[in-house]
């Protein structure tokens, strides 16, 4: 199964939704890269938009492409947010920040009017978990909390990059923890916010309005209920 080639057609079904002076979220991820590289084509033969990035490195591809941004705070809404998924279930709930922007992505998708994932048919699971569950922590806290996770039960792995801890964005760290025995993803997610220092986690429920997902030759696209 060649996965580049279904991000490629998921990304190029969700582009043919953006039309003229949109304000457009852009996500993180591979998927969404195709996404970013594609608008640019169209900037380029006249396509009037705004992008609203959600990582740093969002930005500078976008930039690089010729697309314009605004900040958030300067959009005065964002008509279409298209981003990417590390795994989707049945219920259109998605496990995000594998590439560390969860922050941002979640920020964007909640002040976005249409909330759109891209990806390719291996995010599809019927359970979420298989993927682990990136947590945001701010440093002062990170040791504390990786200790009431473990207390829960969720086996936290600090994220390290180039062998040392992963920095986001926000200059905040990522702890992985593993969920695939929780059933109850709502409360699940609600006690770990309730934990002082965890800024966000990668559980996204009840944001995607559509999953456009390449699968093979074609696309499947499904919508919410």
């Amino acid at each position: 199964m060649n996965f580049e080639t279904e991000k490629r057609l998921a990304a190029s079904e969700a582009v043919k939704l953006i039309e003229d002076e949109m304000t457009v979220g852009l996500g993180s991820g591979s998927t969404s890269a195709y996404m970013i590289r594609m608008l640019g084509e169209k900037v380029a033969n006249g396509l009037k938009i705004r992008g609203v990035p959600s990582s740093e490195r969002t930005a500078a591809l976008a930039r690089e492409k010729g697309i314009p941004l605004i900040s958030l705070d300067d959009a005065k809404k964002i008509d279409i947010n298209l981003d990417g998924a590390d795994e989707f279930d049945p219920q259109m709930r998605l496990i995000k920040g594998g590439g560390g922007a969860l922050l941002r992505e979640k920020i964007i998708a909640h002040n976005s009017k249409v909330n759109i994932i891209i990806t390719d048919s291996s995010k599809q699971v019927e359970r979420l978990g298989k993927f682990k569950l990136p947590v945001e922590t701010i440093p002062f806290a990170t040791k504390k909390i990786i200790s009431k996770l473990e207390d829960m039960g969720l086996k936290p792995i600090p994220r390290k990059a180039n062998g040392a801890l992963y920095v986001t964005d926000e200059n905040n760290y990522i702890v992985d923890i593993d969920i695939w025995e929780h059933n109850d993803l709502e409360m699940l997610e609600y006690n770990l916010i309730r934990i002082p220092g965890i800024v966000e986690t990668g559980l996204f429920l009840n944001t995607a309005d559509m999953i456009i997902m390449g699968k093979g030759d074609a696309v499947t696209v499904f919508q919410k209920k």
